[in-house]
This record gives structure tokens, C-alpha cells and sequence, in this order.
């Protein structure tokens, strides 16, 4: 159909004519009340986002010197925020002599993650940066 019936027919209807693939040939219009159409849209949005989980990053910091007592007090804690659904970044700082043995920090990370293995995954290996070591830990998908 013509364009200028298409909005005749539109209008009289107090309705919108609205291209909805334009690339299209001919392109493929709809006669639609549009403010409606977005509000709708705005709505089944905003519904989207509130039943979006967003995964935030925790942070809990070891030391090269720590005791297991103090690692399971430690792993406590970042077990409940796996357990909320949230990543968490174990860290160690490294002093003095420690940057020597950074290996010794690792051992550290490797313990730390074996007490939390039934909750979570290594999403990031430890890894040595300048004078800290990383790891990411991601609570498990089921």
C-alpha cells in the first residue's frame, strides 16, 4: 500500500504508522499507538534489570606468615560471599625478604583455595604482580 494511505489510514485511527523493518523492500510499516509500544518496552526493561543479579568483587587480603587457623577464619568469610553470588579477590602483599619467595605466597593461595573447593572455582590462577600475588576465586554455576 501507498505511504500517504498507509498515514491516511493511520491517522484516522489516531494511531502511528511505524516502520518496522525499513531496510526491507518494500519496507514492512505497523500502525501501532507508539507511545504505548515504549512505555511497555521501558517496563519489560526495568522488570529485566530488577531480576539482574550483579556480581560484585570481594576482597580478602592473606600474608605469607598466616596461620591455617586464621586462613579458615579468612576462608569463612570469603565463603560467604560466594555463597551471595560474588567473585572473590584473594590477595597477598609481599614485604622485605618475602618478594624473594614468592612461591612460599603461592603455597599460601593453593591452601586458601582447598578449603573453599566445594563452593568455588580458580578463575584466576595465583600469578606474582610486582609485589603482590592474585587469584580470583567465582562461585560455582550450580
Amino acid at each position: 500500500m501507498p505511504v500517504e494511505r498507509a498515514l491516511a489510514l493511520a491517522e484516522e485511527q489516531n494511531y502511528d504508522l511505524v516502520k518496522i523493518s525499513p531496510t526491507a523492500v518494500p519496507p514492512v510499516c505497523k500502525i501501532m499507538d507508539y507511545g504505548k509500544f515504549k512505555f511497555e518496552n521501558a517496563k519489560r526493561e526495568k522488570e529485566a534489570r530488577k531480576n539482574q543479579k550483579i556480581v560484585e568483587l570481594k576482597e580478602v587480603w592473606l600474608s605469607m606468615t598466616i596461620d591455617i587457623h586464621d586462613i579458615n577464619v579468612k576462608a569463612k568469610s570469603a565463603k560467604k560471599f560466594l555463597t551471595d553470588g560474588d567473585k572473590v579477590k584473594v590477595s597477598i602483599r609481599m614485604r622485605g625478604r618475602q618478594q624473594a619467595h614468592p612461591e612460599l605466597g603461592i603455597d599460601v593461595m593453593k591452601r586458601f583455595y582447598e578449603t573453599l573447593q566445594d563452593v568455588c572455582i580458580m578463575e584466576r590462577h595465583p600469578l606474582k604482580e610486582g609485589r603482590s600475588i592474585i587469584m580470583i576465586l567465582a562461585p560455582n554455576k550450580n
